[in-house]
């Protein structure tokens, strides 16, 4: 009992002295992310429609990137954390398999929606 409240005390330190820190970092560039693509979409017609799709999926994009890093990181403290449990140890996996799977999900719908918008733009 006592090596796992060692354990769980040393997550919540780490946490608190990396995650916290780099959390508000992350928060403000996303939040300029978010803020400067909106402008570019709501520029109007100064800005054509490919461009504008572009930057809806970038900013989409982005967003899953950080939910799955944040999943990422809750499914290898469900692994660290489950004390040899094999129900946990594979949930712990599965999220993190998850994960994986979306931001590769993710990164080949960004590769498809750029090949399409380059192939009807240059025609």
């Amino acid at each position: 009992m006592k090596k796992i409240s060692a354990i769980v005390a040393s997550l919540a330190i780490m946490f608190g002295v990396v995650a916290l820190p780099l959390a508000s970092v992350v928060h403000a560039d996303a939040a300029s992310v978010i803020k400067d693509s909106v402008e570019k979409v709501n520029e109007g017609n100064d800005t054509p429609l490919e461009e504008q799709i572009k930057t809806v999926v970038n900013v989409l994009l982005f967003i899953l990137g950080v939910i799955a890093v944040i999943m990422i990181i809750i499914g290898g403290i469900r692994y660290t954390t489950s004390n040899g449990d094999q129900a946990n140890v594979k949930a712990a996996k599965d999220i993190i398999l998850y994960a994986v799977v979306g931001l590769v999900v993710a990164i080949l719908a960004y590769a498809i929606v750029n090949f399409v918008l380059d192939a009807f733009a240059s025609t």
